[in-house]
């Protein structure tokens, strides 16, 4: 059973940076999509950024121009660039993978943008 596990969340000012990384313990091609989601305290866990296998990219349009999802197969990792962030970000970051057999998530890492 591939796993996933999230890193690299934590504290930073409005206007900086963060990137969070996704590593799967097993290849990412057995995932038609990977994504990250998000889920604010009293809010439903919502899209953030998507990649399909063939790199194509969809994003929330809260985030469109500020975050960046890239991946990279050689080391089965996703990755999240956030710039310009903002205290509306703050959230637990979710990574996704669906495939065939179903909808894998990692355990979550937290965002606080602080203003």
């Amino acid at each position: 059973q591939v796993q996933l596990v999230e890193s690299g969340g934590g504290l930073v000012q409005a206007g900086g940076s963060l990137r969070l990384s996704c590593a799967a313990s097993g290849s990412i091609f057995s995932f038609n999509t990977m994504g990250w989601y998000r889920q604010a305290p009293g809010k439903q866990r919502e899209l953030v950024a998507l990649i399909t296998r063939g790199g194509a990219t969809n994003y929330a349009d809260s985030v469109k121009g500020r975050f960046t999802i890239s991946r990279d197969n050689a080391k089965n990792t996703v990755y999240l660039q956030m710039n310009s962030l903002k205290p509306e970000d703050t959230a637990v970051y979710y990574c996704n993978g669906n495939s065939p057999r179903g909808a894998l998530w990692g355990q979550g890492t937290q965002v606080t943008v602080s203003s």
